[in-house]
């Protein structure tokens, strides 16, 4: 027991040195659209470093994604992300939004290939436009007049598609090399997930900053959807810990805040002093992790 409070006392005396980012995604209608703000509105005191706004598959919410940007750019003093991929769209249809964008103010891009849209299970690339986000990255770098800071993603347990962590780790040097600045990682529910990733990175010359992607868990089973379609994987004692939890809100809702807390303070003994949070334009939970992370409210 005294070796826990040793360790205790050590997080909490560097607590203050914790920062936060925030995902969000466009609402649909006026009943998310003020979910998603008070959700802002209450994280927002937190003073993260930025907050991304999502792209649907296909660029397929590209105006509400715009939308939220602005809205965030004029009615808050947070820093706005926006999400970009380059699936179903030409090179100069790319470099119109990177100028628009640029014009209202924003000046961080997390640069994507994007989800392949599943109602076209046969789609094809865009003939004019990039096949993959270092091509992405290289396009926005070479945009003339504009000098955006560049976030990509990071998949600790490999992207679904690719034939191993070492052939995603090789892609993922090549998104560096074309001019990211920081990698954000898809979320993960072990730490020694992502320092095994962070140290293969390493390993392979890769030193920017990456930042572990947190996903509290608000709904289990949604959470089991996510994990599938990402490739992460669900240790058992999870689904021991959220079994037959489906119909207790409030239970699950301190389970959740105990894992994401206990997993962030392991990263941070580590050395780990920033995370993303995913929050599904949810605050209750994030907020709390945060709090308990040395965040004031």
């Amino acid at each position: 027991m005294q070796l826990i409070n040793h360790s205790l006392a050590q997080f909490i005396a560097k607590r203050s040195k914790v920062n936060f980012s925030f995902e969000f995604f466009p609402p649909k209608n006026q009943e998310m659209e003020d979910k998603l703000w008070q959700a802002i509105n209450r994280l927002q005191n937190l003073n993260p470093s930025f907050v991304s706004v999502t792209y649907g598959a296909g660029g397929s919410t590209r105006q509400r994604t715009h939308q939220t940007i602005e809205k965030i750019l004029t009615q808050t003093k947070l820093k706005p992300a926006s999400h970009l991929t380059c699936i179903a769209a030409s090179k100069e249809e790319i470099k119109q939004i990177l100028e628009n964008y640029w014009q209202i103010g924003v000046r961080h891009i997390v640069a994507l290939r994007g989800d392949m849209p599943a109602s076209s299970p046969n789609y094809q690339l865009h003939s004019q436009g990039y096949r993959y986000a270092n091509e992405l990255v290289a396009g926005i770098k070479s945009i003339t007049g504009t000098d955006f800071e560049i976030s990509v993603a990071g998949y600790p347990e490999k992207h679904p598609e690719a034939s191993s962590l070492q052939a995603d780790i090789i892609n993922l040097k090549k998104k560096v090399d074309a001019g990211a600045g920081r990698i954000i990682t898809q979320f993960f529910f072990d730490a020694e997930v992502f320092l095994r990733f962070v140290d293969l990175c390493h390993k392979n010359k890769i030193f920017v900053p990456i930042i572990p992607g947190i996903l509290p868990v608000t709904n289990f089973k949604q959470v089991q959807h996510f994990a599938k379609m990402c490739g992460t994987n669900i240790p058992q004692w999870m689904f021991d810990m959220f079994i037959n939890l489906d119909d207790h809100q409030e239970t699950r809702q301190l389970m959740a805040a105990v894992v994401a807390t206990e997993m962030c303070r392991i990263l941070h003994n580590y050395g780990i002093d920033d995370f993303h949070f995913y929050t599904l334009n949810r605050s209750d939970l994030t907020l709390a992790i945060c709090h308990l992370l040395g965040g004031a409210v």
